[in-house]
């Protein structure tokens, strides 16, 4: 078999384009193919109406290697014109419009992103870092261009850390499918509405069946304001309120840590982190320990059995019997002298009728929490990124679900 028909094989190339000539050059490993177009009329990209050909435009593109040979395509890729839409230059089936690259190039470069950062990509495949970026970019954008419109059942809505000083992004993710639906710069009410009114249809909104969030009070908002019926979809998520029991008692632990060593009990020196893990510790002898402090009569012991308790909120099928157990609970908070524990609780009543609409909507923002966990990993590899667009950018190509691959 001639080195031209090998490629036209290899390339799957047909009628009306041909291999012209393979040109090997060994020193530098390198394999350039020349491909022809034969006719003297072609396809409008726009519309699909025959015409003739205008003219040529060199292009070249970079495709997979030949057995470690850095390989490229070349083709004088004509011009039709168009009576409806003008010059316009054809489309070519091996490379997507304006690509530098081959489509099975792109596919590889893809896969290569998913488990490694830019930097080593481009290292890899012998390109700058912003021709592989371009490649992301593009995926990205393919991605969402096929996604279609938005139709979430349940949605989750939170924030991640984007840099220093309090900059922040805002995240919205489709809770049955673990993806990331919205990105936005801030965590303001401007920053979430477009979500409602540019990515949701109308129709979408009213079928929207509930909402994970924090107590974020701008996110509150928007949702109240943008979502019917949203006073009884909001659905505060147990893992904040988690997390703000678990700041009470950690506030409690480092007074009462002062206090004690002050009269030289060191009682609680080294013991913040079992205060505040779920399950036991694992080691058999820490535990023995810890159980005996929590079941002596330390005020850190007090807070956390109050925040232990608390959780079983959530357990309960009948918001009766859930509001009576937070009365109950409520009382007990209140009334334990230990300011840190009462201003959660007060925190907690005055957002009961959220918390409560967890036993309709049993939803957390735990997948949120693991979108999280993902975004802090590809920030941690990137070293930061060097604008918003390219942090929207590389959530949406690890998070969003997209179908990244060129055609």
């Amino acid at each position: 078999m001639e080195d031209r028909e090998l490629y036209a094989t290899i390339l799957g190339v047909r009628d009306p384009w041909t291999v012209e000539r393979v040109e090997l050059d060994a020193k530098g490993e390198r394999v350039d193919v020349w491909l022809g177009y034969e006719r003297g009329s072609a396809q409008c990209p726009e519309c699909d109406a025959a015409g003739a050909v205008h003219d040529h435009r060199e292009r070249a593109w970079r495709h997979l290697d030949t057995c470690q040979f850095e390989t490229r395509l070349h083709a004088r890729v004509p011009r039709v014109n168009c009576a409806a839409h003008g010059v316009k230059q054809v489309r070519v089936p091996w490379a997507e419009k304006g690509s530098q690259f081959t489509a099975l190039f792109e596919r590889l470069a893809i896969d290569w992103l998913r488990e490694a950062t830019v930097s080593a990509v481009a290292r890899r495949m012998r390109l700058s870092w912003d021709e592989v970026w371009g490649i992301q970019k593009r995926a990205v954008r393919r991605g969402l261009e096929r996604r279609g419109p938005l139709e979430p059942i349940f949605v989750g809505v939170d924030e991640k850390s984007f840099r220093r000083r309090h900059h922040y992004a805002t995240l919205v993710n489709d809770i049955i499918d673990a993806r990331v639906l919205y990105v936005a710069e801030g965590r303001t009410q401007e920053s979430l509405e477009p979500f409602y009114r540019e990515e949701l249809t109308a129709a979408a909104r009213e079928n929207l069946t509930a909402i994970a969030m924090d107590m974020w009070e701008p996110f509150i908002q928007t949702t109240l304001r943008e979502v019917p019926q949203a006073a009884d979809k909001i659905v505060f998520d147990k893992f904040h309120v988690a997390k703000h029991l678990n700041e009470a008692v950690d506030k409690v632990r480092r007074r009462e840590q002062r206090d004690l060593r002050s009269q030289g009990d060191p009682r609680l020196t080294h013991t913040k982190y079992w205060w505040l893990k779920t399950g036991p510790l694992d080691d058999a002898t820490l535990q023995r320990q810890f159980c005996a402090l929590r079941n002596s009569d330390l005020k850190v012991a007090r807070a956390w059995s109050i925040k232990e308790t608390a959780m079983n909120l959530w357990s309960y099928e009948s918001k009766t019997w859930a509001h009576k157990f937070f009365k109950r609970w409520f009382f007990w908070a209140t009334h334990s002298r230990l300011k840190p524990v009462v201003d959660v609780a007060r925190m907690m009543k005055r957002r009961l009728h959220n918390l409560l609409t967890y036993v309709d909507f049993p939803i957390t923002n735990a997948a949120s929490e693991s979108i999280n966990a993902t975004v802090q990993t590809i920030k941690s590899k990137a070293r930061g990124f060097r604008n918003f667009d390219n942090f929207r950018t590389a959530i949406f190509f690890h998070c969003g679900g997209l179908d990244l691959y060129p055609h």
